[in-house]
This record gives structure tokens, C-alpha cells and sequence, in this order.
């Protein structure tokens, strides 16, 4: 009877178990569902395989199996405690292990470009500016050849590399700045040709390939012919390269290259092959997509004032613009009509983008004169003055529509998602506010009236839109003043000193003399509370006659202007 008790309860507990094992089985198997989604939306799932995977990734993916998830955590604890540590650059080494392991895991590439780009750029000092700059484009060529092609849709791995772009290049947070405004506007310029929207459209319809562009008899001869005058050309992988490298420096080639090319100068077919050169290192070399460029030029151009609906080109000299585009890219490729966190941050990069291209979207690039000194047989120094290039950006006003269009636009598109997002509000009311004062600095009350109207028929419950827009300028400025910071102060004199040339050309000097007067000493008292401290060495504010020179050449250009 005893035996049997047991018996009866051994079965009954081992019926429970077997009775809670499938409770728990089905329990997990509701959940698989939503670990895929969460999965999916981490990008810790591969949909699809791996193409061209360079060998040490493909034997990782494969031989490791299922422990490679665990050397990976082990590698991100060492990665992180080597960057708390500040050693940089053993904290790159690791983290360039675990893109190997992991490579659809979107926050290893991240950690590993921001790594670069800003910790171990930093880590350098300001006199060497090359070196910075290295470490800034190697952060954000990771981001754009390696981990975006891994990883497509992440949104995330986007807004980075446009960050790299707006903040650490296109702002003013680095001593390195200026340089590397000027090192990106280099490297681009020789890839652009004519500022028309003309030219982008040859741009984006020009042939993907060599192979494309060689159907044409006329450009297959002109080819053969450079291919016959040096060997560097037979090669064809690198054949666009070395073709644009000629034409920019032809004295590092046979001067029977360049003869080929002054003998087809003017004709059809070497502007044909031009325009795809250009396009090829574009798509190959940037990861620009022409076809994006286009569009993004119609839509967010600048404004032509003579004919309202026409746009310009953007400059794509400026890396705001690149921002603009690696943002707007995601948004076409992963946006959808739902609301989401990431694609607002995408929303507000483009919002923000604009905004700069507005207050300093005028990129200038001058020579400078500098001194330096060198030992002469090792006995005296000896003064030699260099030239070197040099960086200065304005506003552009023209911008100014484009950005307030997309911002509507914005707040139009998570209004219709049934989403309050009054950060949009508040930035919006905020720089359209420094805008009207801009624009009647500049002259432009007609503009400034239109605008303050704006504001009001918007914001009718604020206080500070019911006085006259001439008390509002003069509280505004009164408050500026007080805060005055580098792109103030450039806006104000900016656009005081092309009032004043203006009032020059209608013979009314003496309210000229005094604008231009006042803009002198509002620079010259900034320039005083610099010297107080190591901010205009990080600015490098250029003299005031070169500020003048540049306001005038803005009123020059400005057809807002009668």
C-alpha cells in the first residue's frame, strides 16, 4: 500500500512537470513574435545574406556559430572600459573586432565612428590639424562605406553620419574647424561643375559604368587614344580616378595625356565623358546618388528672387548639405506614414540643416598671408610668408524660404500623424524672429513686414508680436546684445554693412557712414572681448575689411535688392 502511494505520487509530480514544461513552451512561443519584431527593429537579425563579405567576416559568421554572441559581449566590456580609460585607440582596435563578429549590430558602427570622429580627433593636438582631420573622415567613411551598406535601414547609423557632418564638421565645437570646412569643400569642388540645375540633371542621367559610357563610338575613341598615351590609364578600375587627377593636376602625367585632352577640349564627347566622370566618383567614391542631389536641389534650394518658384542649386561645398542628404536618404529608404522617434530626428537634422545653411550658408574661401620663420645656414631666422586658404561663412539669405517651407511642411506632417511636436513650434517662431530683424537690417522691410505679419496671424497670443515691428527690431537687438555669440555678430555687421552700401548707391551717406560706422564698432568690441579669451583662436574672425569686402560682394549679388 506504501509502494503504491509513492508510485501514485512519483506519476502525479511527474505529470505536473511535464504539465508546467508546456506551459512554459507555450508561454515562450507567444513571445517569439515580439523577440522577432524587437529582433528586426535592433537589427540583430540577417534577412538576408551577406554579399561580398570580406573573408574574415564570412569564417567569423560561419565558424564561431553561437558563441560568437558571447565573445562579442565580452569584446563590447573591454571596448567600453578601454574608452572610460580614454584609450582611445585600443578601444577602436576592439571595436573594429566585434564589426567583424557583428556587423548588422547598427551600434557597434556607431560607437566606432563617433570613437574616431570625436575622441580620438580630440585626442590630437590643434596644431595639426591634417591629423584631426584624418580621424574626422575616417569616422565618418565608416559609417558611409562599411556600416551603412551592412546595415541599410538603420536610421540611426544615417543621423550619425549626417551629425559628423553638421556638428563636428559644419560647426564650430573643434579648434579644427575652418580646416575641416575647407578640406571637404576641396575634395568636392572638383567633382561639381556649373551652379545650374542643368548640370545636375546631366549628373543624375549620365551613365552608371564605363562600360555605359564607352557604347558611344565618339568617347570610346577619345578613351583608347588616353589609354595609349600612358600606362597609368590602362588600368580600368582606376581609370575615372586617374582621368579627373589629370584634368586637376596635369604636370603628374605625360604631357601627351594632356594633349589628348586639349585635342577633344570643347567637343561634345569630352564633356559627355566629363559629366559621367564626375557622376562615377560621386556615386562610387561619396555615395552620392545624383538622382537624390536633384531632388533635394529642387526641393530645398535656394530661392531665386527674381522668379519665386525657381530654385538654385545647393552648394554641395558645404557639410550642412551632406547632412541634409544622408538624412533625407533614410527617410526615403526606412521612413513610413507612422510616427516614430528616429524619423523625427531625421525630420529635425534636415530642419536644423537648413537653418545653418540660412544664418552661415555663404561659404567664402580667400587666401591669407602668414608669416613664418626658418633657421638660413643655422645662423638667423629669415621671414618667409606663406599663403594658405582660409574659411569664412555668412548668411545666405536666399535660404531663408526654403527653410521656412520645410518647416511648415514638417509641422503639417506630424500634425496629419495626430503628433504635438512643439519643439517644432517654438524653433520655428524662434529663427523666423531672428530672420525679420535680418532681413530689416538688410534693408528688406517690405520682406521683414511679411514676415512680422506671419508671426502674428501664428502666435496671436504672444505678448512681443503686438507692439510695431520697428519697437520689436529694437527690443531684439537690445536683447541680443547682451548675448552676443559669433553668428550674431556676424549676421548684424553682415547685414548692416549691406544697408549702408545700399544707402550709398541712392546718395544717402550720411546714414551710410554711420551704419557702416556702427557695424565697425559692434566688430571691433567683439573682437576686444575675444582677445580676452582663447575663443578667437577657435573662431580665427577675419579683419574687418575683409568683412566689408564680403558684405559687399552680398549686396552685389543680392537681387532683392532694386
Amino acid at each position: 500500500m506504501f509502494l503504491n502511494n509513492m508510485r501514485t505520487r512519483d506519476i502525479t509530480i511527474c505529470f505536473c512537470c511535464v504539465l508546467i514544461c508546456f506551459g512554459f513552451l507555450y508561454y515562450s512561443g507567444s513571445k517569439i513574435d515580439s523577440i522577432n519584431s524587437a529582433r528586426e527593429e535592433m537589427n540583430l537579425v540577417i534577412n538576408e545574406p551577406l554579399e561580398n563579405a570580406p573573408p574574415a567576416l564570412a569564417f567569423a559568421t560561419v565558424a564561431m556559430g553561437a558563441f560568437r554572441g558571447l565573445v562579442v559581449d565580452i569584446l563590447w566590456i573591454r571596448a567600453d572600459a578601454l574608452k572610460m580609460k580614454g584609450q582611445f585607440f585600443d578601444a577602436k582596435q576592439t571595436a573594429e573586432w566585434i564589426t567583424t563578429l557583428q556587423p548588422r549590430f547598427d551600434s557597434v558602427w556607431d560607437f566606432q565612428s563617433w570613437n574616431m570622429a570625436y575622441n580620438i580627433s580630440a585626442a590630437i593636438p590643434a596644431d595639426q590639424p591634417e591629423e584631426r582631420w584624418r580621424w574626422v573622415k575616417n569616422g565618418y567613411e565608416l559609417l558611409r562605406d562599411e556600416g551603412i551598406p551592412r546595415n541599410p535601414k538603420s536610421m540611426k547609423l544615417y543621423r550619425s553620419l549626417g551629425f559628423i557632418f553638421q556638428h563636428k564638421i559644419g560647426g564650430m565645437v573643434d579648434d579644427a574647424h575652418q580646416y575641416y570646412k575647407l578640406q571637404l569643400a576641396l575634395s568636392m569642388k572638383p567633382l561639381l561643375g556649373p551652379d545650374t540645375n542643368e548640370y545636375f540633371r546631366k549628373l543624375a542621367e549620365a551613365p552608371l559604368d564605363l562600360d555605359g559610357i564607352l557604347a558611344d563610338p565618339e568617347i570610346k575613341k577619345f578613351v583608347e587614344e588616353l589609354q595609349a598615351t600612358d600606362e597609368v590609364f590602362a588600368d580600368k578600375k582606376n581609370f575615372v580616378r586617374n582621368y579627373l587627377s589629370l584634368r586637376q593636376s596635369p604636370s603628374q602625367f605625360k604631357e601627351s595625356s594632356f594633349d589628348v585632352i586639349d585635342k577633344y577640349r570643347k567637343s561634345e564627347s569630352l564633356e559627355k565623358f566629363d559629366v559621367f566622370a564626375k557622376a562615377y566618383q560621386l556615386r562610387n567614391e561619396w555615395k552620392l546618388e545624383p538622382k537624390l542631389m536633384e531632388k533635394l536641389n529642387l526641393m530645398y534650394g535656394p530661392i531665386d528672387w527674381n522668379d519665386p518658384n525657381k530654385r538654385e542649386p545647393l552648394n554641395w561645398e558645404h557639410p550642412d548639405v551632406h547632412s541634409m542628404y544622408w538624412a533625407a536618404k533614410s527617410i526615403e529608404i526606412s521612413g513610413n506614414k507612422e510616427y516614430s522617434v528616429a524619423e523625427l530626428n531625421l525630420d529635425r537634422m534636415i530642419y536644423f540643416a537648413l537653418k545653418d545653411l540660412f544664418r552661415y550658408g555663404n561659404l567664402i574661401i580667400y587666401d591669407t598671408p602668414v608669416e613664418t620663420s626658418s633657421e638660413v645656414d643655422g645662423l638667423e631666422e629669415k621671414s618667409i610668408t606663406a599663403v594658405v586658404k582660409t574659411v569664412f561663412v555668412r548668411p545666405d539669405l536666399r535660404m531663408f524660404e526654403s527653410y521656412n517651407q520645410a518647416n511648415l511642411s514638417m509641422i503639417r506632417k506630424y500634425e496629419e500623424m495626430g503628433e504635438d511636436v512643439p519643439s517644432l513650434k517654438h524653433g520655428y517662431r524662434n529663427i523666423v524672429s531672428e530672420a525679420l530683424v535680418m532681413f530689416y537690417q538688410a534693408g528688406h522691410k517690405d520682406y521683414a513686414n511679411m514676415l512680422y505679419d506671419r508671426l502674428r496671424e501664428m502666435y496671436p497670443q504672444r505678448k512681443e508680436f503686438k507692439d510695431s515691428l520697428a519697437m520689436f527690431i529694437r527690443k531684439r537687438l537690445r536683447e541680443e546684445l547682451q548675448t552676443l555669440d559669433i553668428n550674431d555678430v556676424i549676421e548684424m555687421v553682415q547685414m548692416m554693412l549691406q544697408e549702408a552700401y545700399f544707402r550709398y548707391a541712392v546718395r544717402d551717406d550720411d546714414e551710410s557712414f554711420g551704419r557702416e560706422k556702427m557695424a565697425e564698432e559692434i566688430y571691433g568690441d567683439f573682437l576686444m572681448t575675444l582677445n580676452q579669451s582663447q575663443y578667437r583662436a577657435k573662431t580665427q574672425m577675419p579683419d574687418f575689411s575683409m568683412v566689408r569686402y564680403m558684405a559687399l560682394e552680398g549686396f552685389l549679388r543680392d537681387n532683392m535688392y532694386p
